[in-house]
């Protein structure tokens, strides 16, 4: 690992100015649980390391009448194990709970939840130049992809987003505030995601002397849920995630939001699956139509077929769960 030199600042308007507007040289450490790995890896090499240990008000979670708002230094496990949270938003809650192991979820942070680099394993490999460090290919899109994007249309670099709250948070209608040089800005969770296609680029739209300080999610009274497919229940990422969210009514869903994670370079929008489960009652036969609208639009690479199919079948259990339904896949 790289010397660098370290700071402790103790406000947010402290930390950003000690950030460059520049990526690489200046990094923020929030729980490490990314950056202290990235440094091992020597593909982060910064020489200023910037802790928000010290920024208190980064921490906390407050519940007000119109929204709740969580600090970007938040950590998962409180989020998880929060009571309130947990009966407003129990997709956010779930998806907090599975990300990682107790460990994990003690030092990782919402904020690092949500701007942490790809886990693509040529990214990671310190002796591989791929697009995202100054290279000229994406080396996973004729090489190993099995964990990587079905919906890539469009992008270089075919990485899937690693966040497993962005999706749940998405379909909440969360945004994240922003501290920068210039003061506070507010950027919806939707539009918050990048795809990223150079060095200069992270997966995410803030500058490089930007930091979340926190995410604030509106209280509507929505049905939600999460669902995810992964290989072990221990420490791993997801394989695939549904996030769902929806106005329940006597005239059938209303408002929709259907969000998936793992399978694209940003969280990805499912419009058709919302098409389809607007206005029906949730039942095995919609939530499964929704699941294959869904995944309609797929191009997997050679070596991910089998997303399309769990994309289908996260979609439909989110939904069930979310309106309360029998969980026909537990005895």
């Amino acid at each position: 690992m790289k010397n660098f030199t370290y700071f402790r600042p103790t406000t947010p308007e402290q930390a950003v100015a000690l950030l460059e507007n520049r990526w690489g040289n200046t990094e923020l450490l929030a729980g490490g649980t990314d950056l202290h790995d990235l440094q091992k890896e020597y593909v982060a090499q910064p020489a200023r390391v910037v802790s928000l240990s010290g920024v208190n008000a980064l921490a906390g979670i407050r519940v007000e009448e119109k929204s709740v708002r969580i600090g970007a230094g938040a950590k998962l496990a409180d989020i998880a194990n929060h009571a309130e949270l947990k009966r407003l938003f129990p997709s956010l809650t779930d998806a907090a709970d599975q990300i990682g192991g107790p460990q994990i979820r003690n030092m990782g942070t919402l904020g690092g939840n949500l701007c942490q680099r790809n886990r693509c394993w040529y990214f990671r490999d310190e002796h591989t130049n791929c697009l995202l460090k100054t290279g000229q290919r994406c080396f996973a899109l004729d090489g190993e992809n099995k964990y990587h994007a079905i919906f890539s249309q469009g992008h270089r670099c075919v990485i899937v987003n690693p966040s497993t709250l962005a999706p749940a948070l998405i379909a909440l209608g969360a945004s994240a505030v922003v501290q920068g040089p210039n003061g506070r800005r507010t950027i919806e969770l939707g539009r918050f995601f990048r795809a990223p296609g150079a060095n200069n680029e992270r997966e995410h739209v803030l500058e490089a002397n930007d930091m979340v300080v926190e995410v604030t999610i509106p209280r509507s009274n929505l049905a939600n849920a999460s669902y995810e497919v992964r290989h072990k229940q221990a420490y791993d990422w997801p394989l695939v995630q549904a996030a769902v969210s929806f106005e329940r009514g006597d005239g059938g869903v209303r408002n929709p939001r259907v969000v998936l994670g793992h399978v694209a370079p940003t969280p990805h929008v499912a419009e058709a699956a919302a098409r389809s489960i607007t206005g029906q009652a949730v039942s095995e036969a919609t939530a499964g139509a929704a699941g294959r609208a869904a995944a309609q639009d797929a191009k997997p690479l050679s070596q991910n077929g089998y997303k399309v199919k769990l994309v289908e079948v996260a979609v439909k259990r989110a939904l069930i769960i979310a309106a309360g339904q029998k969980r026909y896949w537990e005895v």
